[in-house]
Parts: structure tokens; sequence; C-alpha cells
């Protein structure tokens, strides 16, 4: 059954919750079957169910094929629980669910989640108090409830520069001085242009259903972005919030393995299990997720963007997304995913499962200790994978500090010294740096795009083997050989007869004349 893409947005995880129901209350095949010499119709096995939502799951753009088997097994669980399906005696309520010829029917109706709305007079006041708390500083251009279309996140510096030129000329009569900014100004400068940033980049009308702009500490941001090693890795000056030194020294023997396991290690068989079981341990009893609970709907939607042609923008979000983490969270989701990502790429890695290879023995592990809602949420194990197995693909761009948002903030905070804006109140524009943006396509064209380029340059590759004139004639039979063998539409559409063939060789094809059959000369004897 074909997959809709949930887009992303709030109360993602319960419009999942949703769609996957309804699809595999759609899908999911219905027969007869025998049970204790009594027969029951409409309804499957327990087995046959997990078998069907496991390729659903795999093949669904929101969730994708990371997904093991024991995890679905966990959601039909759930399906059990919450009363999407039920045992053929109309049982349902428990967990109580094995991957086996147990019977299951659809009850009458299943029931779907209702999304939470907010009280339309709360909602307004929520609304009411933000526009107070801006206006207290600055009113910023960028809030604007129009909706940009982009890929990509790029400065146009023609644009900051003839704004900056026209701010300057209409201004530098009144800006007479240079005025102190107090601290509580520097840090509102940074929550609001990290909100406008990431409404920017993730396209939405308003943040106010993702995120309360309270809870983006600009204390947070600032030390994440400053105080960092020369690998992006944040430095704690208080080292009680680190890592324990047993920890960091086993997940440096892991991270590098096997150059790290020197001589003072113990070499016994099962030792990096051991190590591994170690680390695992000590994230899995930590009492929140790395990514607290109160960004689990900000990172969730953000999952909306893990389709190929949205990937850029995933990755510009969740690298703004996680510089609101609290310092000690961000360097051990640092730490984590770089040791993570070494592991899985690390052919000399022993097996560290006896079912399961080192990638999704990982993502499996540690995703509910990266991140998981305050209460149960029926999909978190799906959505924690999901974001995990983003991170660690693409860990090095995400964890990294965003340089443009350090010159945008210095922007604005030059623009108040230099009394480009008067009063903190006083309704003056602070100007933005403007954007260009690559235009968004379907995933359609993406695909299209995708092939066609991809033969453009196979057929490129064909033409250089032909007109490579270095190349011996028996080397470049030898290649268009193989090149036919693997690429056969293409060689057939460059060469769609013998005779194009022979062209190039410089010979004619000649058809084999049958070798000459002797008759064998019987020898007769001597003797008469």
């Amino acid at each position: 059954m074909e997959s809709r893409s949930v887009p992303p947005g709030p109360y993602r995880a319960t419009k999942l919750w949703n769609e996957i129901t309804t699809s595999f209350r759609a899908g999911m095949p219905l027969r007869k079957h025998r049970q204790h010499f009594k027969k029951y119709g409409n309804c499957f096995t327990a087995e046959a169910a997990v078998d069907w939502l496991y390729d659903l799951l795999r093949n669904n753009n929101n969730f994708g094929p990371e997904v093991t088997r024991q995890q679905t097994l966990q959601l039909l669980r759930k399906f059990l629980k919450n009363h999407v399906i039920e045992d053929i005696k109309g049982r349902w309520g428990s967990e109580n669910l094995d991957d086996n010829s147990q019977l299951f029917r659809f009850p009458a109706n299943s029931p779907l989640k209702s999304l939470p709305r907010k009280h339309p007079e709360l909602r307004k006041n929520s609304i009411e108090n933000f526009s107070k708390d801006k206006d207290s500083i600055f009113k910023l251009r960028n809030l604007s409830r129009r909706t940009p279309k982009k890929l990509g996140l790029h400065f146009s510096q023609e644009n900051v520069e003839e704004m900056n030129h026209e701010i300057i000329n209409g201004d530098q009569e009144n800006s007479v001085y240079n005025r102190e900014i107090s601290q509580e100004e520097v840090e509102e400068v940074w929550r609001h242009i990290t909100l406008i940033y990431l409404q920017t980049i993730l396209g939405v009308p308003s943040l106010e259903e993702l995120i309360n702009p309270k809870q983006v500490v600009p204390q947070y941001v600032m030390y994440n972005m400053t105080n960092t090693s020369k690998h992006g890795i944040v430095i704690l000056q208080d080292k009680s919030d680190d890592l324990p030194h047993w920890v960091l020294s086993a997940m440096k023997c892991l991270a590098n393995w096997p150059r790290s396991n020197d001589m003072n290690n113990p070499t016994y068989v099962g030792f990096e299990r051991d190590v591994f079981r170690t680390i695992a341990d000590y994230f899995l009893e930590l009492p929140e997720p790395l990514i607290t609970f109160e960004y689990y709907e900000l990172f969730v939607s953000i999952l909306g963007f893990l389709q190929p042609h949205l990937e850029r923008v995933a990755i510009d979000a969740l690298q703004l997304c996680c510089l609101l983490l609290p310092p000690p969270n961000r360097r051990k989701l640092q730490l984590l995913m770089r040791m993570i990502s070494r592991m899985s790429q690390n052919v000399d890695m022993p097996q560290l499962h006896d079912a399961m290879g080192t990638r999704s023995l990982m993502i499996h592990t540690f995703s509910r200790c990266v991140l998981c809602c305050a209460e149960e949420v029926d999909l978190d194990e799906l959505l924690a994978a999901r974001l995990v197995s983003f991170l660690m693909d693409h860990h090095q761009e995400i964890l990294q500090v965003p340089s443009y948002l350090q010159t945008a903030v210095d922007k604005h905070l030059d623009y108040l010294k230099k009394g480009y804006i008067k009063n903190p109140g006083d309704g003056l524009i602070v100007p933005l740096p403007t954007y260009s943006y690559c235009k968004q396509i379907s995933a359609q064209e993406f695909d299209e795009q995708k092939v066609s380029t991809s033969q453009a340059a196979i057929t490129e590759l064909l033409e250089n083997i032909i007109k490579n004139k270095s190349l011996p004639l028996k080397e470049k039979r030898k290649k268009l050989k193989q090149f036919q063998k693997e690429y056969p539409l293409i060689y057939q559409k460059r060469f769609p007869s013998t005779e194009s063939e022979a062209v190039l060789f410089g010979d004619k094809p000649t058809i084999k004349q049958p070798m000459l059959i002797l008759k064998k000369t019987k020898f007769r004897s001597l003797r008469y």
C-alpha cells in the first residue's frame, strides 16, 4: 500500500499514529482461519500482521528501512492496548501479543486519536504575551506569517550591504553616540534571532505550537556557540556536569577500536561487549533524554523533513535546535553521536550482538535516551530511531556551530549600540539579512531529476571510453563489454546494432566459417 508522508507541524506524532492505524486497517489482508476446531472469518494471525506492518513501516518515508521487526511487534502490542485490534474473543487492553499464530481481528471502529486543541482564549493570550515581549526589545521584520519557499539557507550579501547602506544614510544624522546595552537586551537578541531563523528555515507561519519562546534559554545558546573545542565539542566549565572519566575512557576505547586497545586493557573474548554494555547502562539510566522533554514536539516535527528532497532543511533546522539544549546535554549528544557513528563504520569492530548488526544495535540501544516524550507516546521508539539514524549520518553538520547566527547577532547588537534603534520599545524595525532560496520541488520531480542526472553521467562515461585514443584496443573492448553487462539499455542506445560496433573498431562483422570436417582414416592391419 502506498505510504503518505505526514508533513511537519504540531502534533506530528498523533498524526503519524492515525495515518499508520488507518493504513493498517485498510490494507491488512483478512481471511478465514481455523483454531481449536472452530472457524473464524475476517481475521489474521499475529505473525502475518507483523509481516505486513513491518513491510509498511520500512517503506514509509516517515520511518524508513531502519525499523526492526521487534519494533514492529512492539507497535502491534500498542495497537492491542489501544483497541486498534482485538483478539478473536473481543479482548483488548493489554500487550499480550507475540510473533506467532494467535488470531486477531479489527473491532467495528478503530479509534483515531484526536488532535489537542488549545482554548481560543488561551491561544489569544499566548500570542499577545509573546507580542508584548517582542516589543519590549524591538520588532523584527522576519516575523511575517508568510511561508517562504526554500530548501536551503543562503546569505544574499548584496541585499545585506544595500540594506545597511540605506539604514546608515537614513539614520546617520540621529546616531551620534554608542550607547551601552544591557545583558538582558543581549540575551533577547539571541532568543529572537534564533527563533526567526528557525521559523524561516522550517517555512512555517508560526512556531507557537512547536515551542514556547520562553523555552529558548539564551544563555544555553550563547554558551554552546562560544565554549567549544577546535572540533566544535562543547567544553564545560563545571566538570561535575561532564561524563564520568570511566565513561569517557570506555567511549574513546570503542570509538577508536582497535587502535585504542593498548596492552593496558584486558584482551579476553567479549571484552568489547562488556565495554559497550557499560556505556549503554550509563546513558539508559539518565533521568531525562539528551533532547529534553520540552523539545520533544519540536524535534518530532522536524522529522517531517527526512525525505531526500528536504534533507537540507532538516539539517539546518536540527543545527539550530541542538543549540537550545543545556550545554551538558549537547556535549553528551556530540560525543555519543561521534562514537556510534565511528563504530557503525568500523569494519574491524567485533560483532557486539548475535542477531543485530552494529548500526542497528546502536540505534536500538540509544534511541530512547536521545528522544522520548515525558508521557508515553505510542510511536516513541520508531520516531526516536528515525532521529538517531539521521543524526548518525549527519552529526558533523548538525552539531557544528552555525557561524551565520553569530554574524546576525553581532550585526543587531551593533545597531543597538550605534543608536539605529533609539529605545527598546519605540517600534523601529531592525533589519535582518535577506536570503535567496532554492525552489522546492516535489518528490516525483526529485526522483526524475536524479535518474536523468545519473543516466547523463553514465552516458558521458561511455563516450569517454569510446573516445580515449590512448586506450589499447584490447582494453577498450574489455571495458565496453563490462559496460554492456552493467548498463545494457544505455549501451544498446549507443550501439543499436553490431554494424555500429564494427564502425568503432574499424572492422566488419564476420561470420565464422564452419570448421572442415575431415574423415578419419581407418588404418588396416598389415597382416593379411
